[in-house]
């Protein structure tokens, strides 16, 4: 059976990069190349319960063990990474004992990852790093929580004495890209409730997240040669800068923290004739949330009274939901993973994510499933690390959450 870290280092060389507006799911071959090898790795240690549905969903059943009436607890994690950076021919290696200074991702390149930079890493001293060679993300969002989850199923199948009841694991794809588990058969899976393994530094978890909506705003303009163009040309790009100009400054992802809410144009392409703003709209709020959503209704107004309500289209739709509002009935849920936490003497920090997962659209389907840390920093990108004792120490909280399910039941 393999480590945790040989479960992760295995993983990240599967090039599983999500891509948006696909059309199809998974979004990108190498999802499903990653999803047959996790069937295989399942089969392969004897489980019988296991499925590959044709868009990338792999499902298993570890059959529980434990006397007496014990729930069902599901594990899921997301098999895509991000679309941001290339997770091609991922390089990663293991900095043994850091020793706090600099760390010279590619030395060709001069790309150096620093505690000046991020001084968190200070808090890793003595521990192994698993970093990127600087040219690729690392993948750890999300297959530390992969190999996390793996590693707790191997210790369960060499450790047939310990108690437990069915454990339900989950790999998912495109939930970079919004797919957020839409084919995963709830009903079929079988847990009671369920953790994502998706989250960042050891000891974080959330319950709570934004609810989310996207606006497509895409603009007719009209070109005419810049020589005779007075009174005639409309320039799409300037109507979609007096659109933008409409937006809060104050009120952007690089403005707000904590529970504030935001607006962000993710993309603004075009040319005289025609441009494509993208935005996603973001509120812990739900009241605030809805207003945000009308203040982009009315902004888009005012720009089709300026120009003709045929030069200007919207289309607004919701993504997902803010989990706590479904968790909030629920909290014993949230209880179980923060005493497993504590017996594992793990400093616990419960966050409002500044984003969503396939917990938070699980949860407003029926299966209640906050986020857990995986030890992960810098996502997304190529500064991306992760401790190994951390990842090692979120397979224990899998295992411990699966132990305090028992005695409780007791």
């Amino acid at each position: 059976m393999y480590s945790t870290l040989e479960h992760f280092l295995k993983y990240v060389t599967y090039d599983t990069q999500s891509k948006e507006d696909s059309g199809v799911v998974p979004s990108t071959p190498g999802q499903m190349v990653l999803a047959k090898e996790m069937e295989r790795e399942l089969r392969e240690r004897g489980l019988k319960d296991v499925t590959l549905t044709p868009n990338a969903y792999v499902t298993v059943t570890l059959p529980g063990n434990a006397k007496g009436k014990v729930p069902a607890i599901g594990f899921i994690a997301h098999m895509d990474t991000a679309t941001e950076a290339s997770g091609k021919d991922v390089k990663a290696r293991v900095v043994k004992g850091y020793d706090g200074g600099d760390v010279v991702l590619n030395e060709a390149l001069k790309v150096v990852l620093s505690p000046r930079d991020f001084p968190f890493m200070k808090d890793y001293v003595g521990q192994d790093l698993v970093v990127t060679d600087g040219t690729t993300l690392l993948g750890a969002d999300n297959k530390a929580g992969m190999a996390e989850i793996m590693g707790a199923v191997d210790w369960l199948l060499e450790h047939p004495e310990f108690e437990h009841g069915d454990v339900k694991v989950a790999f998912t794809p495109d939930e970079e890209v919004g797919e957020l588990a839409k084919g995963l058969d709830i009903e079929k899976f079988g847990a009671d409730f369920a953790y994502t393994l998706d989250g960042g530094p050891i000891g974080e978890l959330c319950y709570e997240n934004f609810n989310a909506a996207g606006a497509v705003v895409t603009i007719e303009g009209r070109a005419v040669h810049p020589g005779t163009a007075k009174g005639l040309m409309l320039n799409a790009i300037m109507m979609g800068h007096e659109l933008l100009s409409l937006f809060p400054a104050s009120e952007t992802p690089a403005t707000t923290s904590g529970y504030e809410g935001f607006f962000h144009c993710t993309s603004f392409e075009g040319t005289t004739e025609k441009a494509v703003l993208r935005f996603i709209i973001r509120d812990h709020d739900a009241k605030k949330f809805e207003e945000r959503k009308r203040f982009v209704e009315r902004a888009v107004s005012w720009l089709r009274d300026k120009y003709g309500a045929e030069r200007v289209r919207l289309d607004l739709h919701d993504q997902y939901r803010n989990m706590a509002d479904k968790l909030a009935t629920r909290m014993e849920v949230v209880d179980l993973a923060l005493d497993a936490m504590k017996e594992l003497d793990v400093k616990t920090f419960i966050i409002p994510m500044r984003g969503g997962t396939d917990g938070a659209a699980l949860s407003w389907r029926g299966l209640l499933t906050p986020n857990l840390f995986t030890g992960g920093h810098n996502y997304h990108g190529r500064f991306e690390f992760i401790p190994v004792q951390v990842m090692e120490k979120a397979t224990a909280m899998v295992l411990k959450i699966l132990e305090l399910s028992v005695r409780r039941a007791g």
